[in-house]
């Protein structure tokens, strides 16, 4: 198994990160970068452990060797569970603040492995590349990335149609030595510090775009490749208590910039094929797989929001209060509705044609549409319930140095029963997941990472059993006594 120090060993690559206009040296000793990093290598340090293999590990059909669970192509309800439970255990440890944990796109390329299929229609060779990525990727347990989103330069026309030909990653030239790479993609969230990036597009290509069709894995550390990360929010915090989530889990995200990537023949799986593209994420399991890793990882964070709400009402003296409790009530049914959502997927799963057990994607999507408003909600019952005290915080912990500073926060700024340090401690922490920037982006990320609500909701839209519904319905009228049963046929 792959333990933490080997995995931040192995970013000492020469990949090519830049940062305010300079090159980064070391990603895992650098401010903006090395707390994210340390927060990766105790995942891994936490499967490795002997202790945890029955929880995160399988054996790898290749040797017998355990390997990460996330990685598992699941063939039954049981298969889903156990992956269930290895990606909840890792996502406890960060709170739910690492959306692109290492189990997020394994999760797509164990879909993509069980609808090999969908590749070898262009070509076995395809599908033969994917299966062999797969593979090494479980069995080195290798830290993927993806980004699959254009940087929408003018987004009323499509890709092929922008100001300057292969402005987004495009295939912009192929032979049997491989293809290029050129153009640039947005969002490689995480992708600072994985292993290999997934390059393709999630959104369906209009007529001409051929080039844009593309499905591709990269090393992080290629020199054609060059990472752009946004600011960066824990490189500034001078003490890990006045933004404990800020210092430890801002997992980046980047524009991600391919100056004539050369790709080896072996590491393409589509090749100028916009149909095979789209099926990749339509017509595997992958992106149910994936999105229910996300949904999993998402109601342990709602969980993490609710243990402050309620840490807030016990320590504040409002526990007892019969207002207090009611909104703790709201905060708990919202934050139950992605997990009991994940374990209704898991409970209706279905096995597709190829053995693959999915979870019920009705569920899956139902959860998604809801996720910005259940998001939006409970950030604000936090904000509503804290009130003003989350301001009235020192400046920093090093106002604590001040003895006069500290005599008066003592005095003034404390619980009934609760002291000042533990309050303020607990304050900050609030502020740090409703209200910093750091807050800012995560809810930025819980309302648009699986795209815009009409795009979720469409996927949903398809996905919702409205015969069964519409059955219902019809049944009723017959059942019900009037003019329309005099009529026979369609209604219509």
């Amino acid at each position: 198994m792959r333990t933490g120090d080997s995995y931040v060993e192995s970013l000492r690559d020469g990949r090519n990160v830049i940062l305010d206009g300079a090159p980064v040296d070391d990603i895992t000793t650098h401010p903006a970068f090395a707390a994210g990093v340390r927060s990766v290598a105790r995942l891994y340090d936490f499967s490795a452990d002997p202790a945890n293999r029955e929880l995160m590990t399988y054996e790898s059909p290749s040797d017998g060797r355990p390997v990460n669970l996330s990685w598992l192509v699941p063939r039954s309800v049981d298969d889903l569970r156990r992956r269930r439970l290895a990606i909840e255990a890792w996502s406890e440890i960060s709170h739910g603040y690492l959306g692109r944990s290492p189990d997020h796109v394994a999760s797509f390329f164990a879909g993509f492995s069980g609808s090999l299929d969908t590749f070898a229609k262009a070509g076995d060779r395809y599908a033969d590349n994917v299966q062999r990525f797969y593979e090494r990727a479980r069995d080195e347990d290798l830290y993927v990335t993806y980004t699959i989103i254009h940087p929408q330069v003018d987004r009323a026309k499509g890709p092929h149609e922008q100001y300057a030909p292969h402005l987004y990653a495009a295939i912009a030239h192929s032979d049997d030595d491989g293809v290029v790479v050129r153009g640039a993609q947005m969002l490689g969230t995480a992708t600072v510090m994985s292993d290999y990036l997934f390059v393709s597009s999630i959104q369906p290509l209009p007529p001409g775009a051929d080039d844009y069709g593309l499905s591709v894995v990269i090393p992080v550390n290629h020199p054609r490749l060059r990472i752009y990360p946004r600011r960066p929010y824990g490189r500034d915090v001078t003490d890990a208590g006045d933004y404990p989530l800020s210092a430890e889990y801002d997992e980046t995200d980047a524009l991600v910039v391919f100056d004539d990537v050369d790709v080896p023949p072996e590491h393409v799986f589509v090749d100028r094929d916009p149909d095979i593209t789209f099926a990749q994420f339509t017509r595997t399991p992958a992106h149910v797989l994936g999105n229910t890793q996300a949904q999993i990882r998402y109601a342990v964070k709602l969980r993490f929001l609710a243990g402050l709400a309620s840490q807030l009402a016990e320590w504040s003296g409002q526990s007892g209060d019969r207002n207090f409790q009611l909104g703790l009530a709201r905060v708990a049914a919202q934050a139950s509705v992605p997990h009991g959502l994940v374990l209704a997927g898991e409970y209706n799963a279905v096995i597709d044609s190829n053995g693959v057990a999915q979870p019920d994607p009705e569920m899956l999507y139902s959860a998604m549409a809801l996720q910005p408003a259940v998001y939006r909600d409970i950030n604000f019952a936090l904000r509503e319930m804290t009130g003003g005290t989350t301001i009235q915080v020192p400046s920093s912990a090093s106002a604590w140095d001040d003895p006069v500073t500290r005599a008066d926060f003592e005095r003034f700024v404390r619980w009934p029963d609760v002291d000042a340090a533990h309050r303020i401690a607990l304050l900050k922490l609030i502020w740090d997941a409703v209200g910093s920037e750091f807050a800012g982006r995560h809810f930025q990320y819980e309302m648009f990472y699986a795209g815009s609500a009409s795009v979720v909701q469409g996927r949903l839209y398809r996905n919702y059993d409205w015969d069964r519904a519409r059955a219902m319905v019809l049944r009723c009228l017959a059942e019900t006594p009037g003019p329309h049963q005099a009529e026979s046929g369609d209604a219509r």
